[in-house]
């Protein structure tokens, strides 16, 4: 059955887009919920946030902008919309809920940008477009939670935006395997390259620390 859903889908989406020559980092939501296991939005996703990090610092190393997205809101869920009505978990996110901090491990940077949000994409209601169309940014390099939520709504705005999108598998999570690969295959086949953390490193090396400064 899996070998027929390749088969099919690749008659049509057979194609891979590459990477750009000034890629940013974007870690999404990766916030204590997904770890705490007394928390309703708890999903097991330690190896997702490891590869996230080893990425962030070889990132780093190479002068790539970092972003971390965070999801926030006033109490009560003010400005949360229809978003926080029809996903109650998302109370964990309100301010001041422990929930609502930066994962252990991942604490932002004076030279990292933070976007806050209240929607699934890091671009809806956000000034992350215009900031990395600024910065001559062409190439988003996703990473984060969940990988059906707000790692595909945030892809599929990334490309809409005119960026070329790349997803890392192994830096991304999920409550369950299967709305995780789901979506993986779905963004690789429409939206972007799902490639692996090997991969990715081995792209941000190949740039060199000077790549940031030079146009």
């Amino acid at each position: 059955m899996s070998q027929d859903l390749d088969d099919n889908y690749r008659i049509a989406y057979d194609n891979r887009a590459g990477f750009g020559k000034r890629p940013a980092l974007v870690l999404i939501d990766f916030a204590e919920a997904y770890f705490d296991p007394d928390c309703v939005l708890y999903a097991g996703v330690d190896a997702a946030l490891a590869s996230a990090l080893r990425i962030r610092a070889v990132a780093h190393e190479q002068g790539i902008p970092v972003i971390l997205t965070e999801v926030t809101y006033q109490k009560g869920g003010l400005n949360g919309g229809r978003f926080f009505e029809k996903a109650k978990p998302l109370a964990s996110f309100v301010q001041g809920q422990k929930t609502a901090a930066f994962a252990q491990g991942l604490v932002p940077r004076d030279d990292e940008i933070v976007v806050s949000k209240q929607y699934p994409s890091a671009f809806f209601g956000t000034s992350l477009a215009s900031t990395l169309t600024a910065m001559g940014i062409d190439n988003v390099v996703l990473t984060g939670l969940t990988t059906s939520g707000c790692v595909r709504a945030s892809c599929v705005d990334s490309m809409s935006h005119g960026f070329i999108t790349t997803v890392v598998r192994e830096a991304c999570g999920d409550r369950h395997p299967a709305p995780h690969e789901a979506n993986l295959f779905d963004m690789n086949a429409k939206y972007a390259d799902v490639v692996s953390e090997e991969e990715i490193l081995a792209f941000f090396r190949s740039l060199g620390p000077e790549r940031n400064t030079d146009d």
